[in-house]
């Protein structure tokens, strides 16, 4: 059926108000969206930050009237002092197989010679490649992300096989998965979101990776001491402060990847890893930047 949209300009401290106000009015769903177009890179630990200039957005049943609808909203936020920042907009979201159209606009991903993504639903364009077969599902990790993507074409150049391989922020285990299918004989994923431990799981399960082969926890306490590659795709500050911890989980002349990393932060990462990685040239996309090197043998 259509539905009835709303769309109300905000800030963020008043988005909770609003949902509050749009739930009690009879509303189906509510998404926040940004209304300028405004980057929200890395947020401050324990935060969960909006754009400044936010959109709060419900669906209800088409046949409200919207003005009425309209006059409601207005009169609840009027009562809880929210100022409007702008005219609310009211459209009629014609119905259509929204779970099709997602489908449409997920496609296979060539992440260098000899590794694709490929969702579960579409045939490999290339049969005799590797494929891995990943749905978006419970935890981020698509290959779709620029980061995501350049640690799959790292992987695609660098993983040796026999190599013991740990995902340091595994997600949905995409790259240590990636790194079993290109010839890892082993995979430790680390992360400290259950939901990446399902992912992770399921997405083994849907690629036929025997539970033998990997291992999936929340904390480092079962880690192996080294391993042969390990690969980082989280943020520039926690890469930062686990500095030390993921260096010495690489073995002398073992490989690192980082990534999660801004153009403008790779110069603070690489001096932080700088005591123990040798680095090589970093590579770049779309503002997104992976920095890779081999543990030297000078430091402990």
């Amino acid at each position: 059926m259509p539905w009835l949209q709303i769309r109300i300009p905000t800030a963020p401290e008043y988005t909770d108000a609003l949902e509050d106000i749009l739930l009690l009015a009879g509303c189906q769903a509510v998404t926040l969206i940004d209304s300028k177009d405004q980057p929200v890179f890395e947020p401050i630990r324990g935060t969960t930050p909006l754009w400044q200039h936010t959109t709060i957005q419900g669906l209800f049943d088409h046949e409200l009237d919207a003005t009425e609808l309209t006059e409601r909203l207005q009169q609840a936020m009027r009562v809880q002092t929210i100022p409007e920042l702008g005219p609310i907009v009211t459209d009629v979201l014609e119905d259509k197989d929204w779970e099709r159209s997602w489908m449409d606009n997920f496609k296979p991903i060539a992440c260098g010679d000899r590794l694709w993504i490929c969702p579960s639903w579409l045939e490999p364009p290339d049969p005799t490649a590797i494929n891995l077969r990943l749905d978006p599902g419970l935890a981020f990790g698509t290959g779709t992300h620029p980061t995501t993507y350049l640690c799959l074409k790292w992987l695609d150049q660098y993983t040796v096989p026999g190599d013991r391989v740990l995902d340091y922020g595994c997600g949905s285990g995409i790259l240590g998965l990636a790194a079993l299918l290109l010839g890892a004989s082993s995979m430790d994923g680390l992360d400290i979101d259950p939901q990446a431990l399902d992912a992770t799981q399921a997405n083994a399960l849907n690629n036929d990776i025997s539970n033998s082969r990997y291992r999936v926890m929340l904390d480092d306490r079962d880690l192996e001491p080294q391993y042969d590659l390990v690969v980082a795709n989280i943020l520039a500050g926690p890469l930062c402060d686990l500095a030390h911890s993921i260096c010495q989980r690489v073995k002398p002349k073992g490989r690192l990847a980082l990534s999660g990393i801004l153009a403008h932060q790779a110069d603070v990462v690489r001096a932080a890893y700088e005591p123990w990685v040798d680095f090589q040239p970093q590579a770049s996309h779309d503002g997104w930047v992976r920095l890779n090197g081999y543990r030297n043998t000078r430091s402990n």
